[in-house]
């Protein structure tokens, strides 16, 4: 397979990566930005948080939801206006992380249990589940850094990464957004899933920093396929016209206190088989 070629560089550390209304949209986390790059490779900055930036997500009237992880919150751009959709300390140990929305608006929120820059030990923890209307429960316990995550396109089916476990945890999704019948989806061989993103066939890209690269997952665990990047992958997102353009965020590392530097990149390879689901 070709090398991935890079779309864009000079960022701090990119990363929630997701494909909407022809764009791919992403947070420049320890830059405090949401921006989008286009298929003509042209960047622009849409929103700026006094805070760092996570996942991403669309209600569905269309309104944005973003992660600000340090306040633990999901804010919600009501027009040029940022409010708090759903507080998450009561539920979120420590700074919020990735999300998926839903097709009804119901997102699942991850967080980092720990204080992971600080060294602290680890510590498992919640993943939320925000109803459309702003109501937060807990959607699932005793995760290990719960972080990308997915729906099967028939939303019955959410996976989530437990960085931590070096797994992805698969559960039923009910009619009113509720999980159970917890299983592993795939115990992962030296590599931790950061950002994941699903495909056609079922199976699903997993952005592995230790491994510099994304994996295609089948579920049972078998690697399908191993694409390798410079640096660290931490997020990938199937999209473009066909959803067949893998793009991944890289970065040489994930502390804010050494990502001054700008090494951020997006990255991008065509892939045999389109994007599938949610995100």
């Amino acid at each position: 397979m070709s090398e991935t070629r890079v779309l864009l560089d000079g960022l701090r550390f990119p990363e929630g990566p997701r494909w909407h209304d022809g764009k791919l949209w992403f947070s420049d986390m320890h830059s405090g930005c949401v921006m989008t790059l286009d298929p003509n490779g042209h960047a622009e900055t849409v929103l700026r948080l006094d805070d760092e930036p996570s996942g991403l997500g669309w209600l569905p009237d269309g309104r944005l939801l973003v992660v600000s992880m340090h306040q633990r919150n999901v804010l919600r751009r009501d027009r040029d206006d940022l409010v708090v959709h759903a507080d998450l300390a009561a539920v979120a140990s420590f700074h919020a992380n990735d999300m998926v929305v839903d097709a009804r608006g119901r997102a699942y929120v991850g967080n980092f249990g720990f204080d992971l820059n600080g060294g602290a030990p680890q510590v498992a923890t919640n993943l939320a589940l925000v109803h459309p209307d702003g109501r937060v429960e807990v959607a699932a316990s005793d995760l290990l850094f719960p972080n990308g995550t997915v729906l099967t396109p028939d939303g019955g089916t959410l996976v989530v990464g437990e960085t931590f476990a070096a797994r992805l945890t698969a559960f039923d999704v009910a009619e009113d957004g509720r999980l159970s019948k917890r299983r592993v989806w795939a115990q992962l061989d030296r590599a931790v899933p950061d950002g994941i993103c699903l495909d056609a066939e079922g199976a699903i890209w997993v952005a592995s920093p230790i491994s510099k690269g994304v994996l295609r997952v089948r579920e049972g665990g078998d690697v399908l396929q191993r694409i390798a990047v410079d640096h660290q992958a931490y997020a990938c997102m199937l999209g473009g016209a066909d959803r067949r353009t893998l793009y991944i965020c890289t970065a040489e590392t994930h502390d804010p206190a050494k990502t001054g530097s700008n090494t951020g990149r997006i990255e991008a390879i065509v892939v045999d088989v389109p994007g599938a689901g949610l995100p």
